[in-house]
């Protein structure tokens, strides 16, 4: 970006679209420098930006917005069969060990998941999705723990008092909490309360965490924190995610791994 104060306000906001996209943040002191403008000027940008659903504004400058979410059954129409879903289901895949217990969230990445996970080793697999659990139930040689409770619709996931109870007596290896949000510094957010319950529970009942998340879920925040970025080991994204979005998350500790070009 070009520092100019004869820049545009239309330029300038089309300027700060673009350096999100890349890095996942900006900060207003360093734009109002970068373009020679006060950071009232900034301020002022951000707030038209949000207005228009283009970014999340937090203390000091903006994110992205937080991913749209659907149901569970639009979601699994859109794209749970899609080249990118399978590409970072089978690097989550092949974190896998044979006799392994897993718990597995529920979301159409996940539901990919389960698809991925190789036949014929012993896995056991608790998971609070009953279209997880079918879809394991029809593949040879898994041992499936469906934990039940009062389904809630838009997830698909079985939530509340009862599923809570059940996860509590379950002791995994490795789990793979579903993130609605991902962000370097302030961890992983679910855009519902109950479901940030259960996914912190999830954590914590597991040896290991995995999070698989897509672009859009980089570098953004929810409405419910889950934990901090320290709860987990691992990160799996997409191929062409944002190179400082990866070395944001790897400063940080976490492993990375990027899926193949679908």
């Amino acid at each position: 970006m070009t520092a100019s104060g004869d820049v545009l306000p239309q330029e300038r906001q089309q300027a700060i679209l673009r350096r999100l996209a890349i890095e996942g943040r900006v900060v207003a002191t360093e734009l109002a420098a970068e373009f020679s403008v006060s950071e009232d000027s900034i301020r002022r940008d951000l707030r038209e930006l949000a207005a228009r659903g283009l970014c999340r504004r937090v203390y000091g400058g903006a994110l992205p917005p937080t991913p749209d979410f659907p149901p569970l059954a639009r979601r699994h129409h859109e794209h749970a069969a899609g080249k990118r879903a399978l590409a970072i289901a089978a690097v989550a895949a092949a974190r896998i060990r044979p006799g392994q217990m897993l718990l597995l969230d529920a979301g159409s990445t996940n539901s990919a998941i389960a698809a991925a996970l190789p036949e014929r080793q012993a896995l056991t697999v608790a998971t609070n999705a009953p279209d997880i659990a079918q879809t394991l139930m029809a593949r040879d040689g898994f041992e499936v723990l469906l934990i039940g409770g009062r389904i809630d619709p838009s997830s698909g996931a079985a939530l509340g008092a009862q599923a809570m109870a059940q996860l509590r007596d379950l002791r995994a290896d490795l789990c793979f909490p579903g993130a609605c949000a991902i962000d370097a510094d302030h961890g992983i957010w679910s855009v519902d309360g109950e479901q940030a319950r259960f996914k912190r529970l999830m954590i914590e009942a597991s040896g290991e965490a995995i999070v698989v998340a897509t672009n859009a879920k980089l570098g953004t925040q929810a409405a419910h924190r889950v934990a901090a970025l320290e709860a987990i080991a691992t990160l799996v994204v997409e191929h062409d995610a944002a190179p400082a979005q990866q070395a944001r998350f790897g400063a940080r500790g976490i492993a990375v791994h990027v899926a193949a070009p679908p």
